[in-house]
């Protein structure tokens, strides 16, 4: 199992936010962990990267426990992330937010260069030179992605990633995913939009108030409308 989380509570001061939640993320999948806005899913994320303080139980990357490890090292060991508000260098160029994220080649892991990102996200080919804070929100999305596709993870976590973006960039989206999927990433997503998690997903988790509440795969959640009504209709 490339990544597994067990029991995982977490806490912003004195409110409790996610309660005994518990993921498992396979070599090569794509999951989903669906949910309403402030069902915890950016919590989770940042939980298993260890930027939540206040959490306890088990993070496992990777056959080791890196549940009290420093984001940085989390990060070093190959566990991607790709935050909600995205957090690019503004000043900086594209080409330069790629060399930001740039770390070692990993054995067994793909190693990405420019090249294959500007494949990846032709968009981004053709500014290059673009200063990030210059650039639309999807292209800023692309960006993030890149950038930490640079640092050659073998899992990323992507929070929202097709949040305020227009269809036809969430399409690019999608086949970006496939792509990294086919590269050999595992890729976990965290997403409101149920038609875009469909696209690209194996399996799917919903989260409600913190707490796990469905785990399956796209056919069984396709099959339980009731599921689907009580979890995730606006």
């Amino acid at each position: 199992m490339k990544l597994q989380v067990s029991n995982l509570n977490s806490h912003y001061g004195p409110a409790h936010i996610l309660y005994d939640v518990g993921l498992e993320i396979g070599a090569g999948e794509v999951v989903a962990l669906l949910g309403r806005n402030g069902a915890g899913k950016s919590t989770t994320f940042r939980s298993i990267v260890g930027l939540v303080p206040q959490r306890a139980g088990t993070v496992m990357f990777d056959g080791a426990d890196v549940s009290r490890l420093p984001t940085y090292e989390i990060v070093r060991r190959g566990l991607g992330y790709v935050p909600e508000d995205r957090r690019i260098f503004s000043h900086l160029t594209v080409e330069e937010n790629f060399e930001v994220g740039r770390q070692a080649p990993r054995p067994g892991v793909a190693t990405w260069t420019p090249d294959m990102l500007y494949k990846l996200f032709p968009n981004l080919g053709e500014m290059r030179k673009r200063p990030g804070g210059q650039m639309s929100g999807g292209e800023q999305q692309m960006l993030t992605i890149g950038r930490t596709l640079m640092g050659n993870p073998s899992l990323v976590l992507l929070d929202e990633p097709s949040e305020g973006l227009a269809p036809k960039i969430v399409e690019q989206m999608a086949d970006a995913i496939l792509a990294m999927k086919g590269e050999g990433l595992s890729v976990v997503i965290s997403e409101q939009n149920l038609h875009f998690a469909k696209l690209i997903s194996d399996r799917a988790y919903i989260i409600e108030k913190g707490r796990i509440r469905f785990s399956g795969t796209i056919a069984d959640l396709e099959a339980n409308p009731e599921i689907r009504d009580a979890y995730l209709a606006v």
